[in-house]
């Protein structure tokens, strides 16, 4: 399993409690969608996008999938400018 290329000693507490949540999620597309766009940006994240982070990080990985793969419609709430981030960057991911 793929984990944050990040030096532990390098983020606070909650940066890494947030990277770590990244890479160990459950569904694996989840741990690199999330743990990709984490190891690229957590360092230039603000308390607020960390905040919104932590929120999209809460909800359920099937209900993460459906909403970045718009199988389903993303709520409102989460729809965010931190989701519309994520959502860009995975189309530059490559998955092989």
């Amino acid at each position: 399993m793929p984990e944050s290329i990040l030096s532990a000693s390098s983020l606070d507490t909650r940066r890494r409690r947030i990277a770590y949540r990244a890479w160990h999620r459950g569904i694996r597309e989840m741990d690199l969608i999330l743990g990709q766009y984490v190891d690229t940006h957590i360092i230039s994240l603000g308390d607020g996008e960390l905040d919104a982070l932590e929120y999209i990080m809460s909800f359920e990985d099937r209900d993460l999938l459906t909403w970045f793969t718009g199988e389903v419609k993303t709520p409102d709430d989460v729809d965010t400018p931190i989701f519309k981030a994520i959502l860009k960057h995975r189309e530059t991911m490559d998955f092989v």
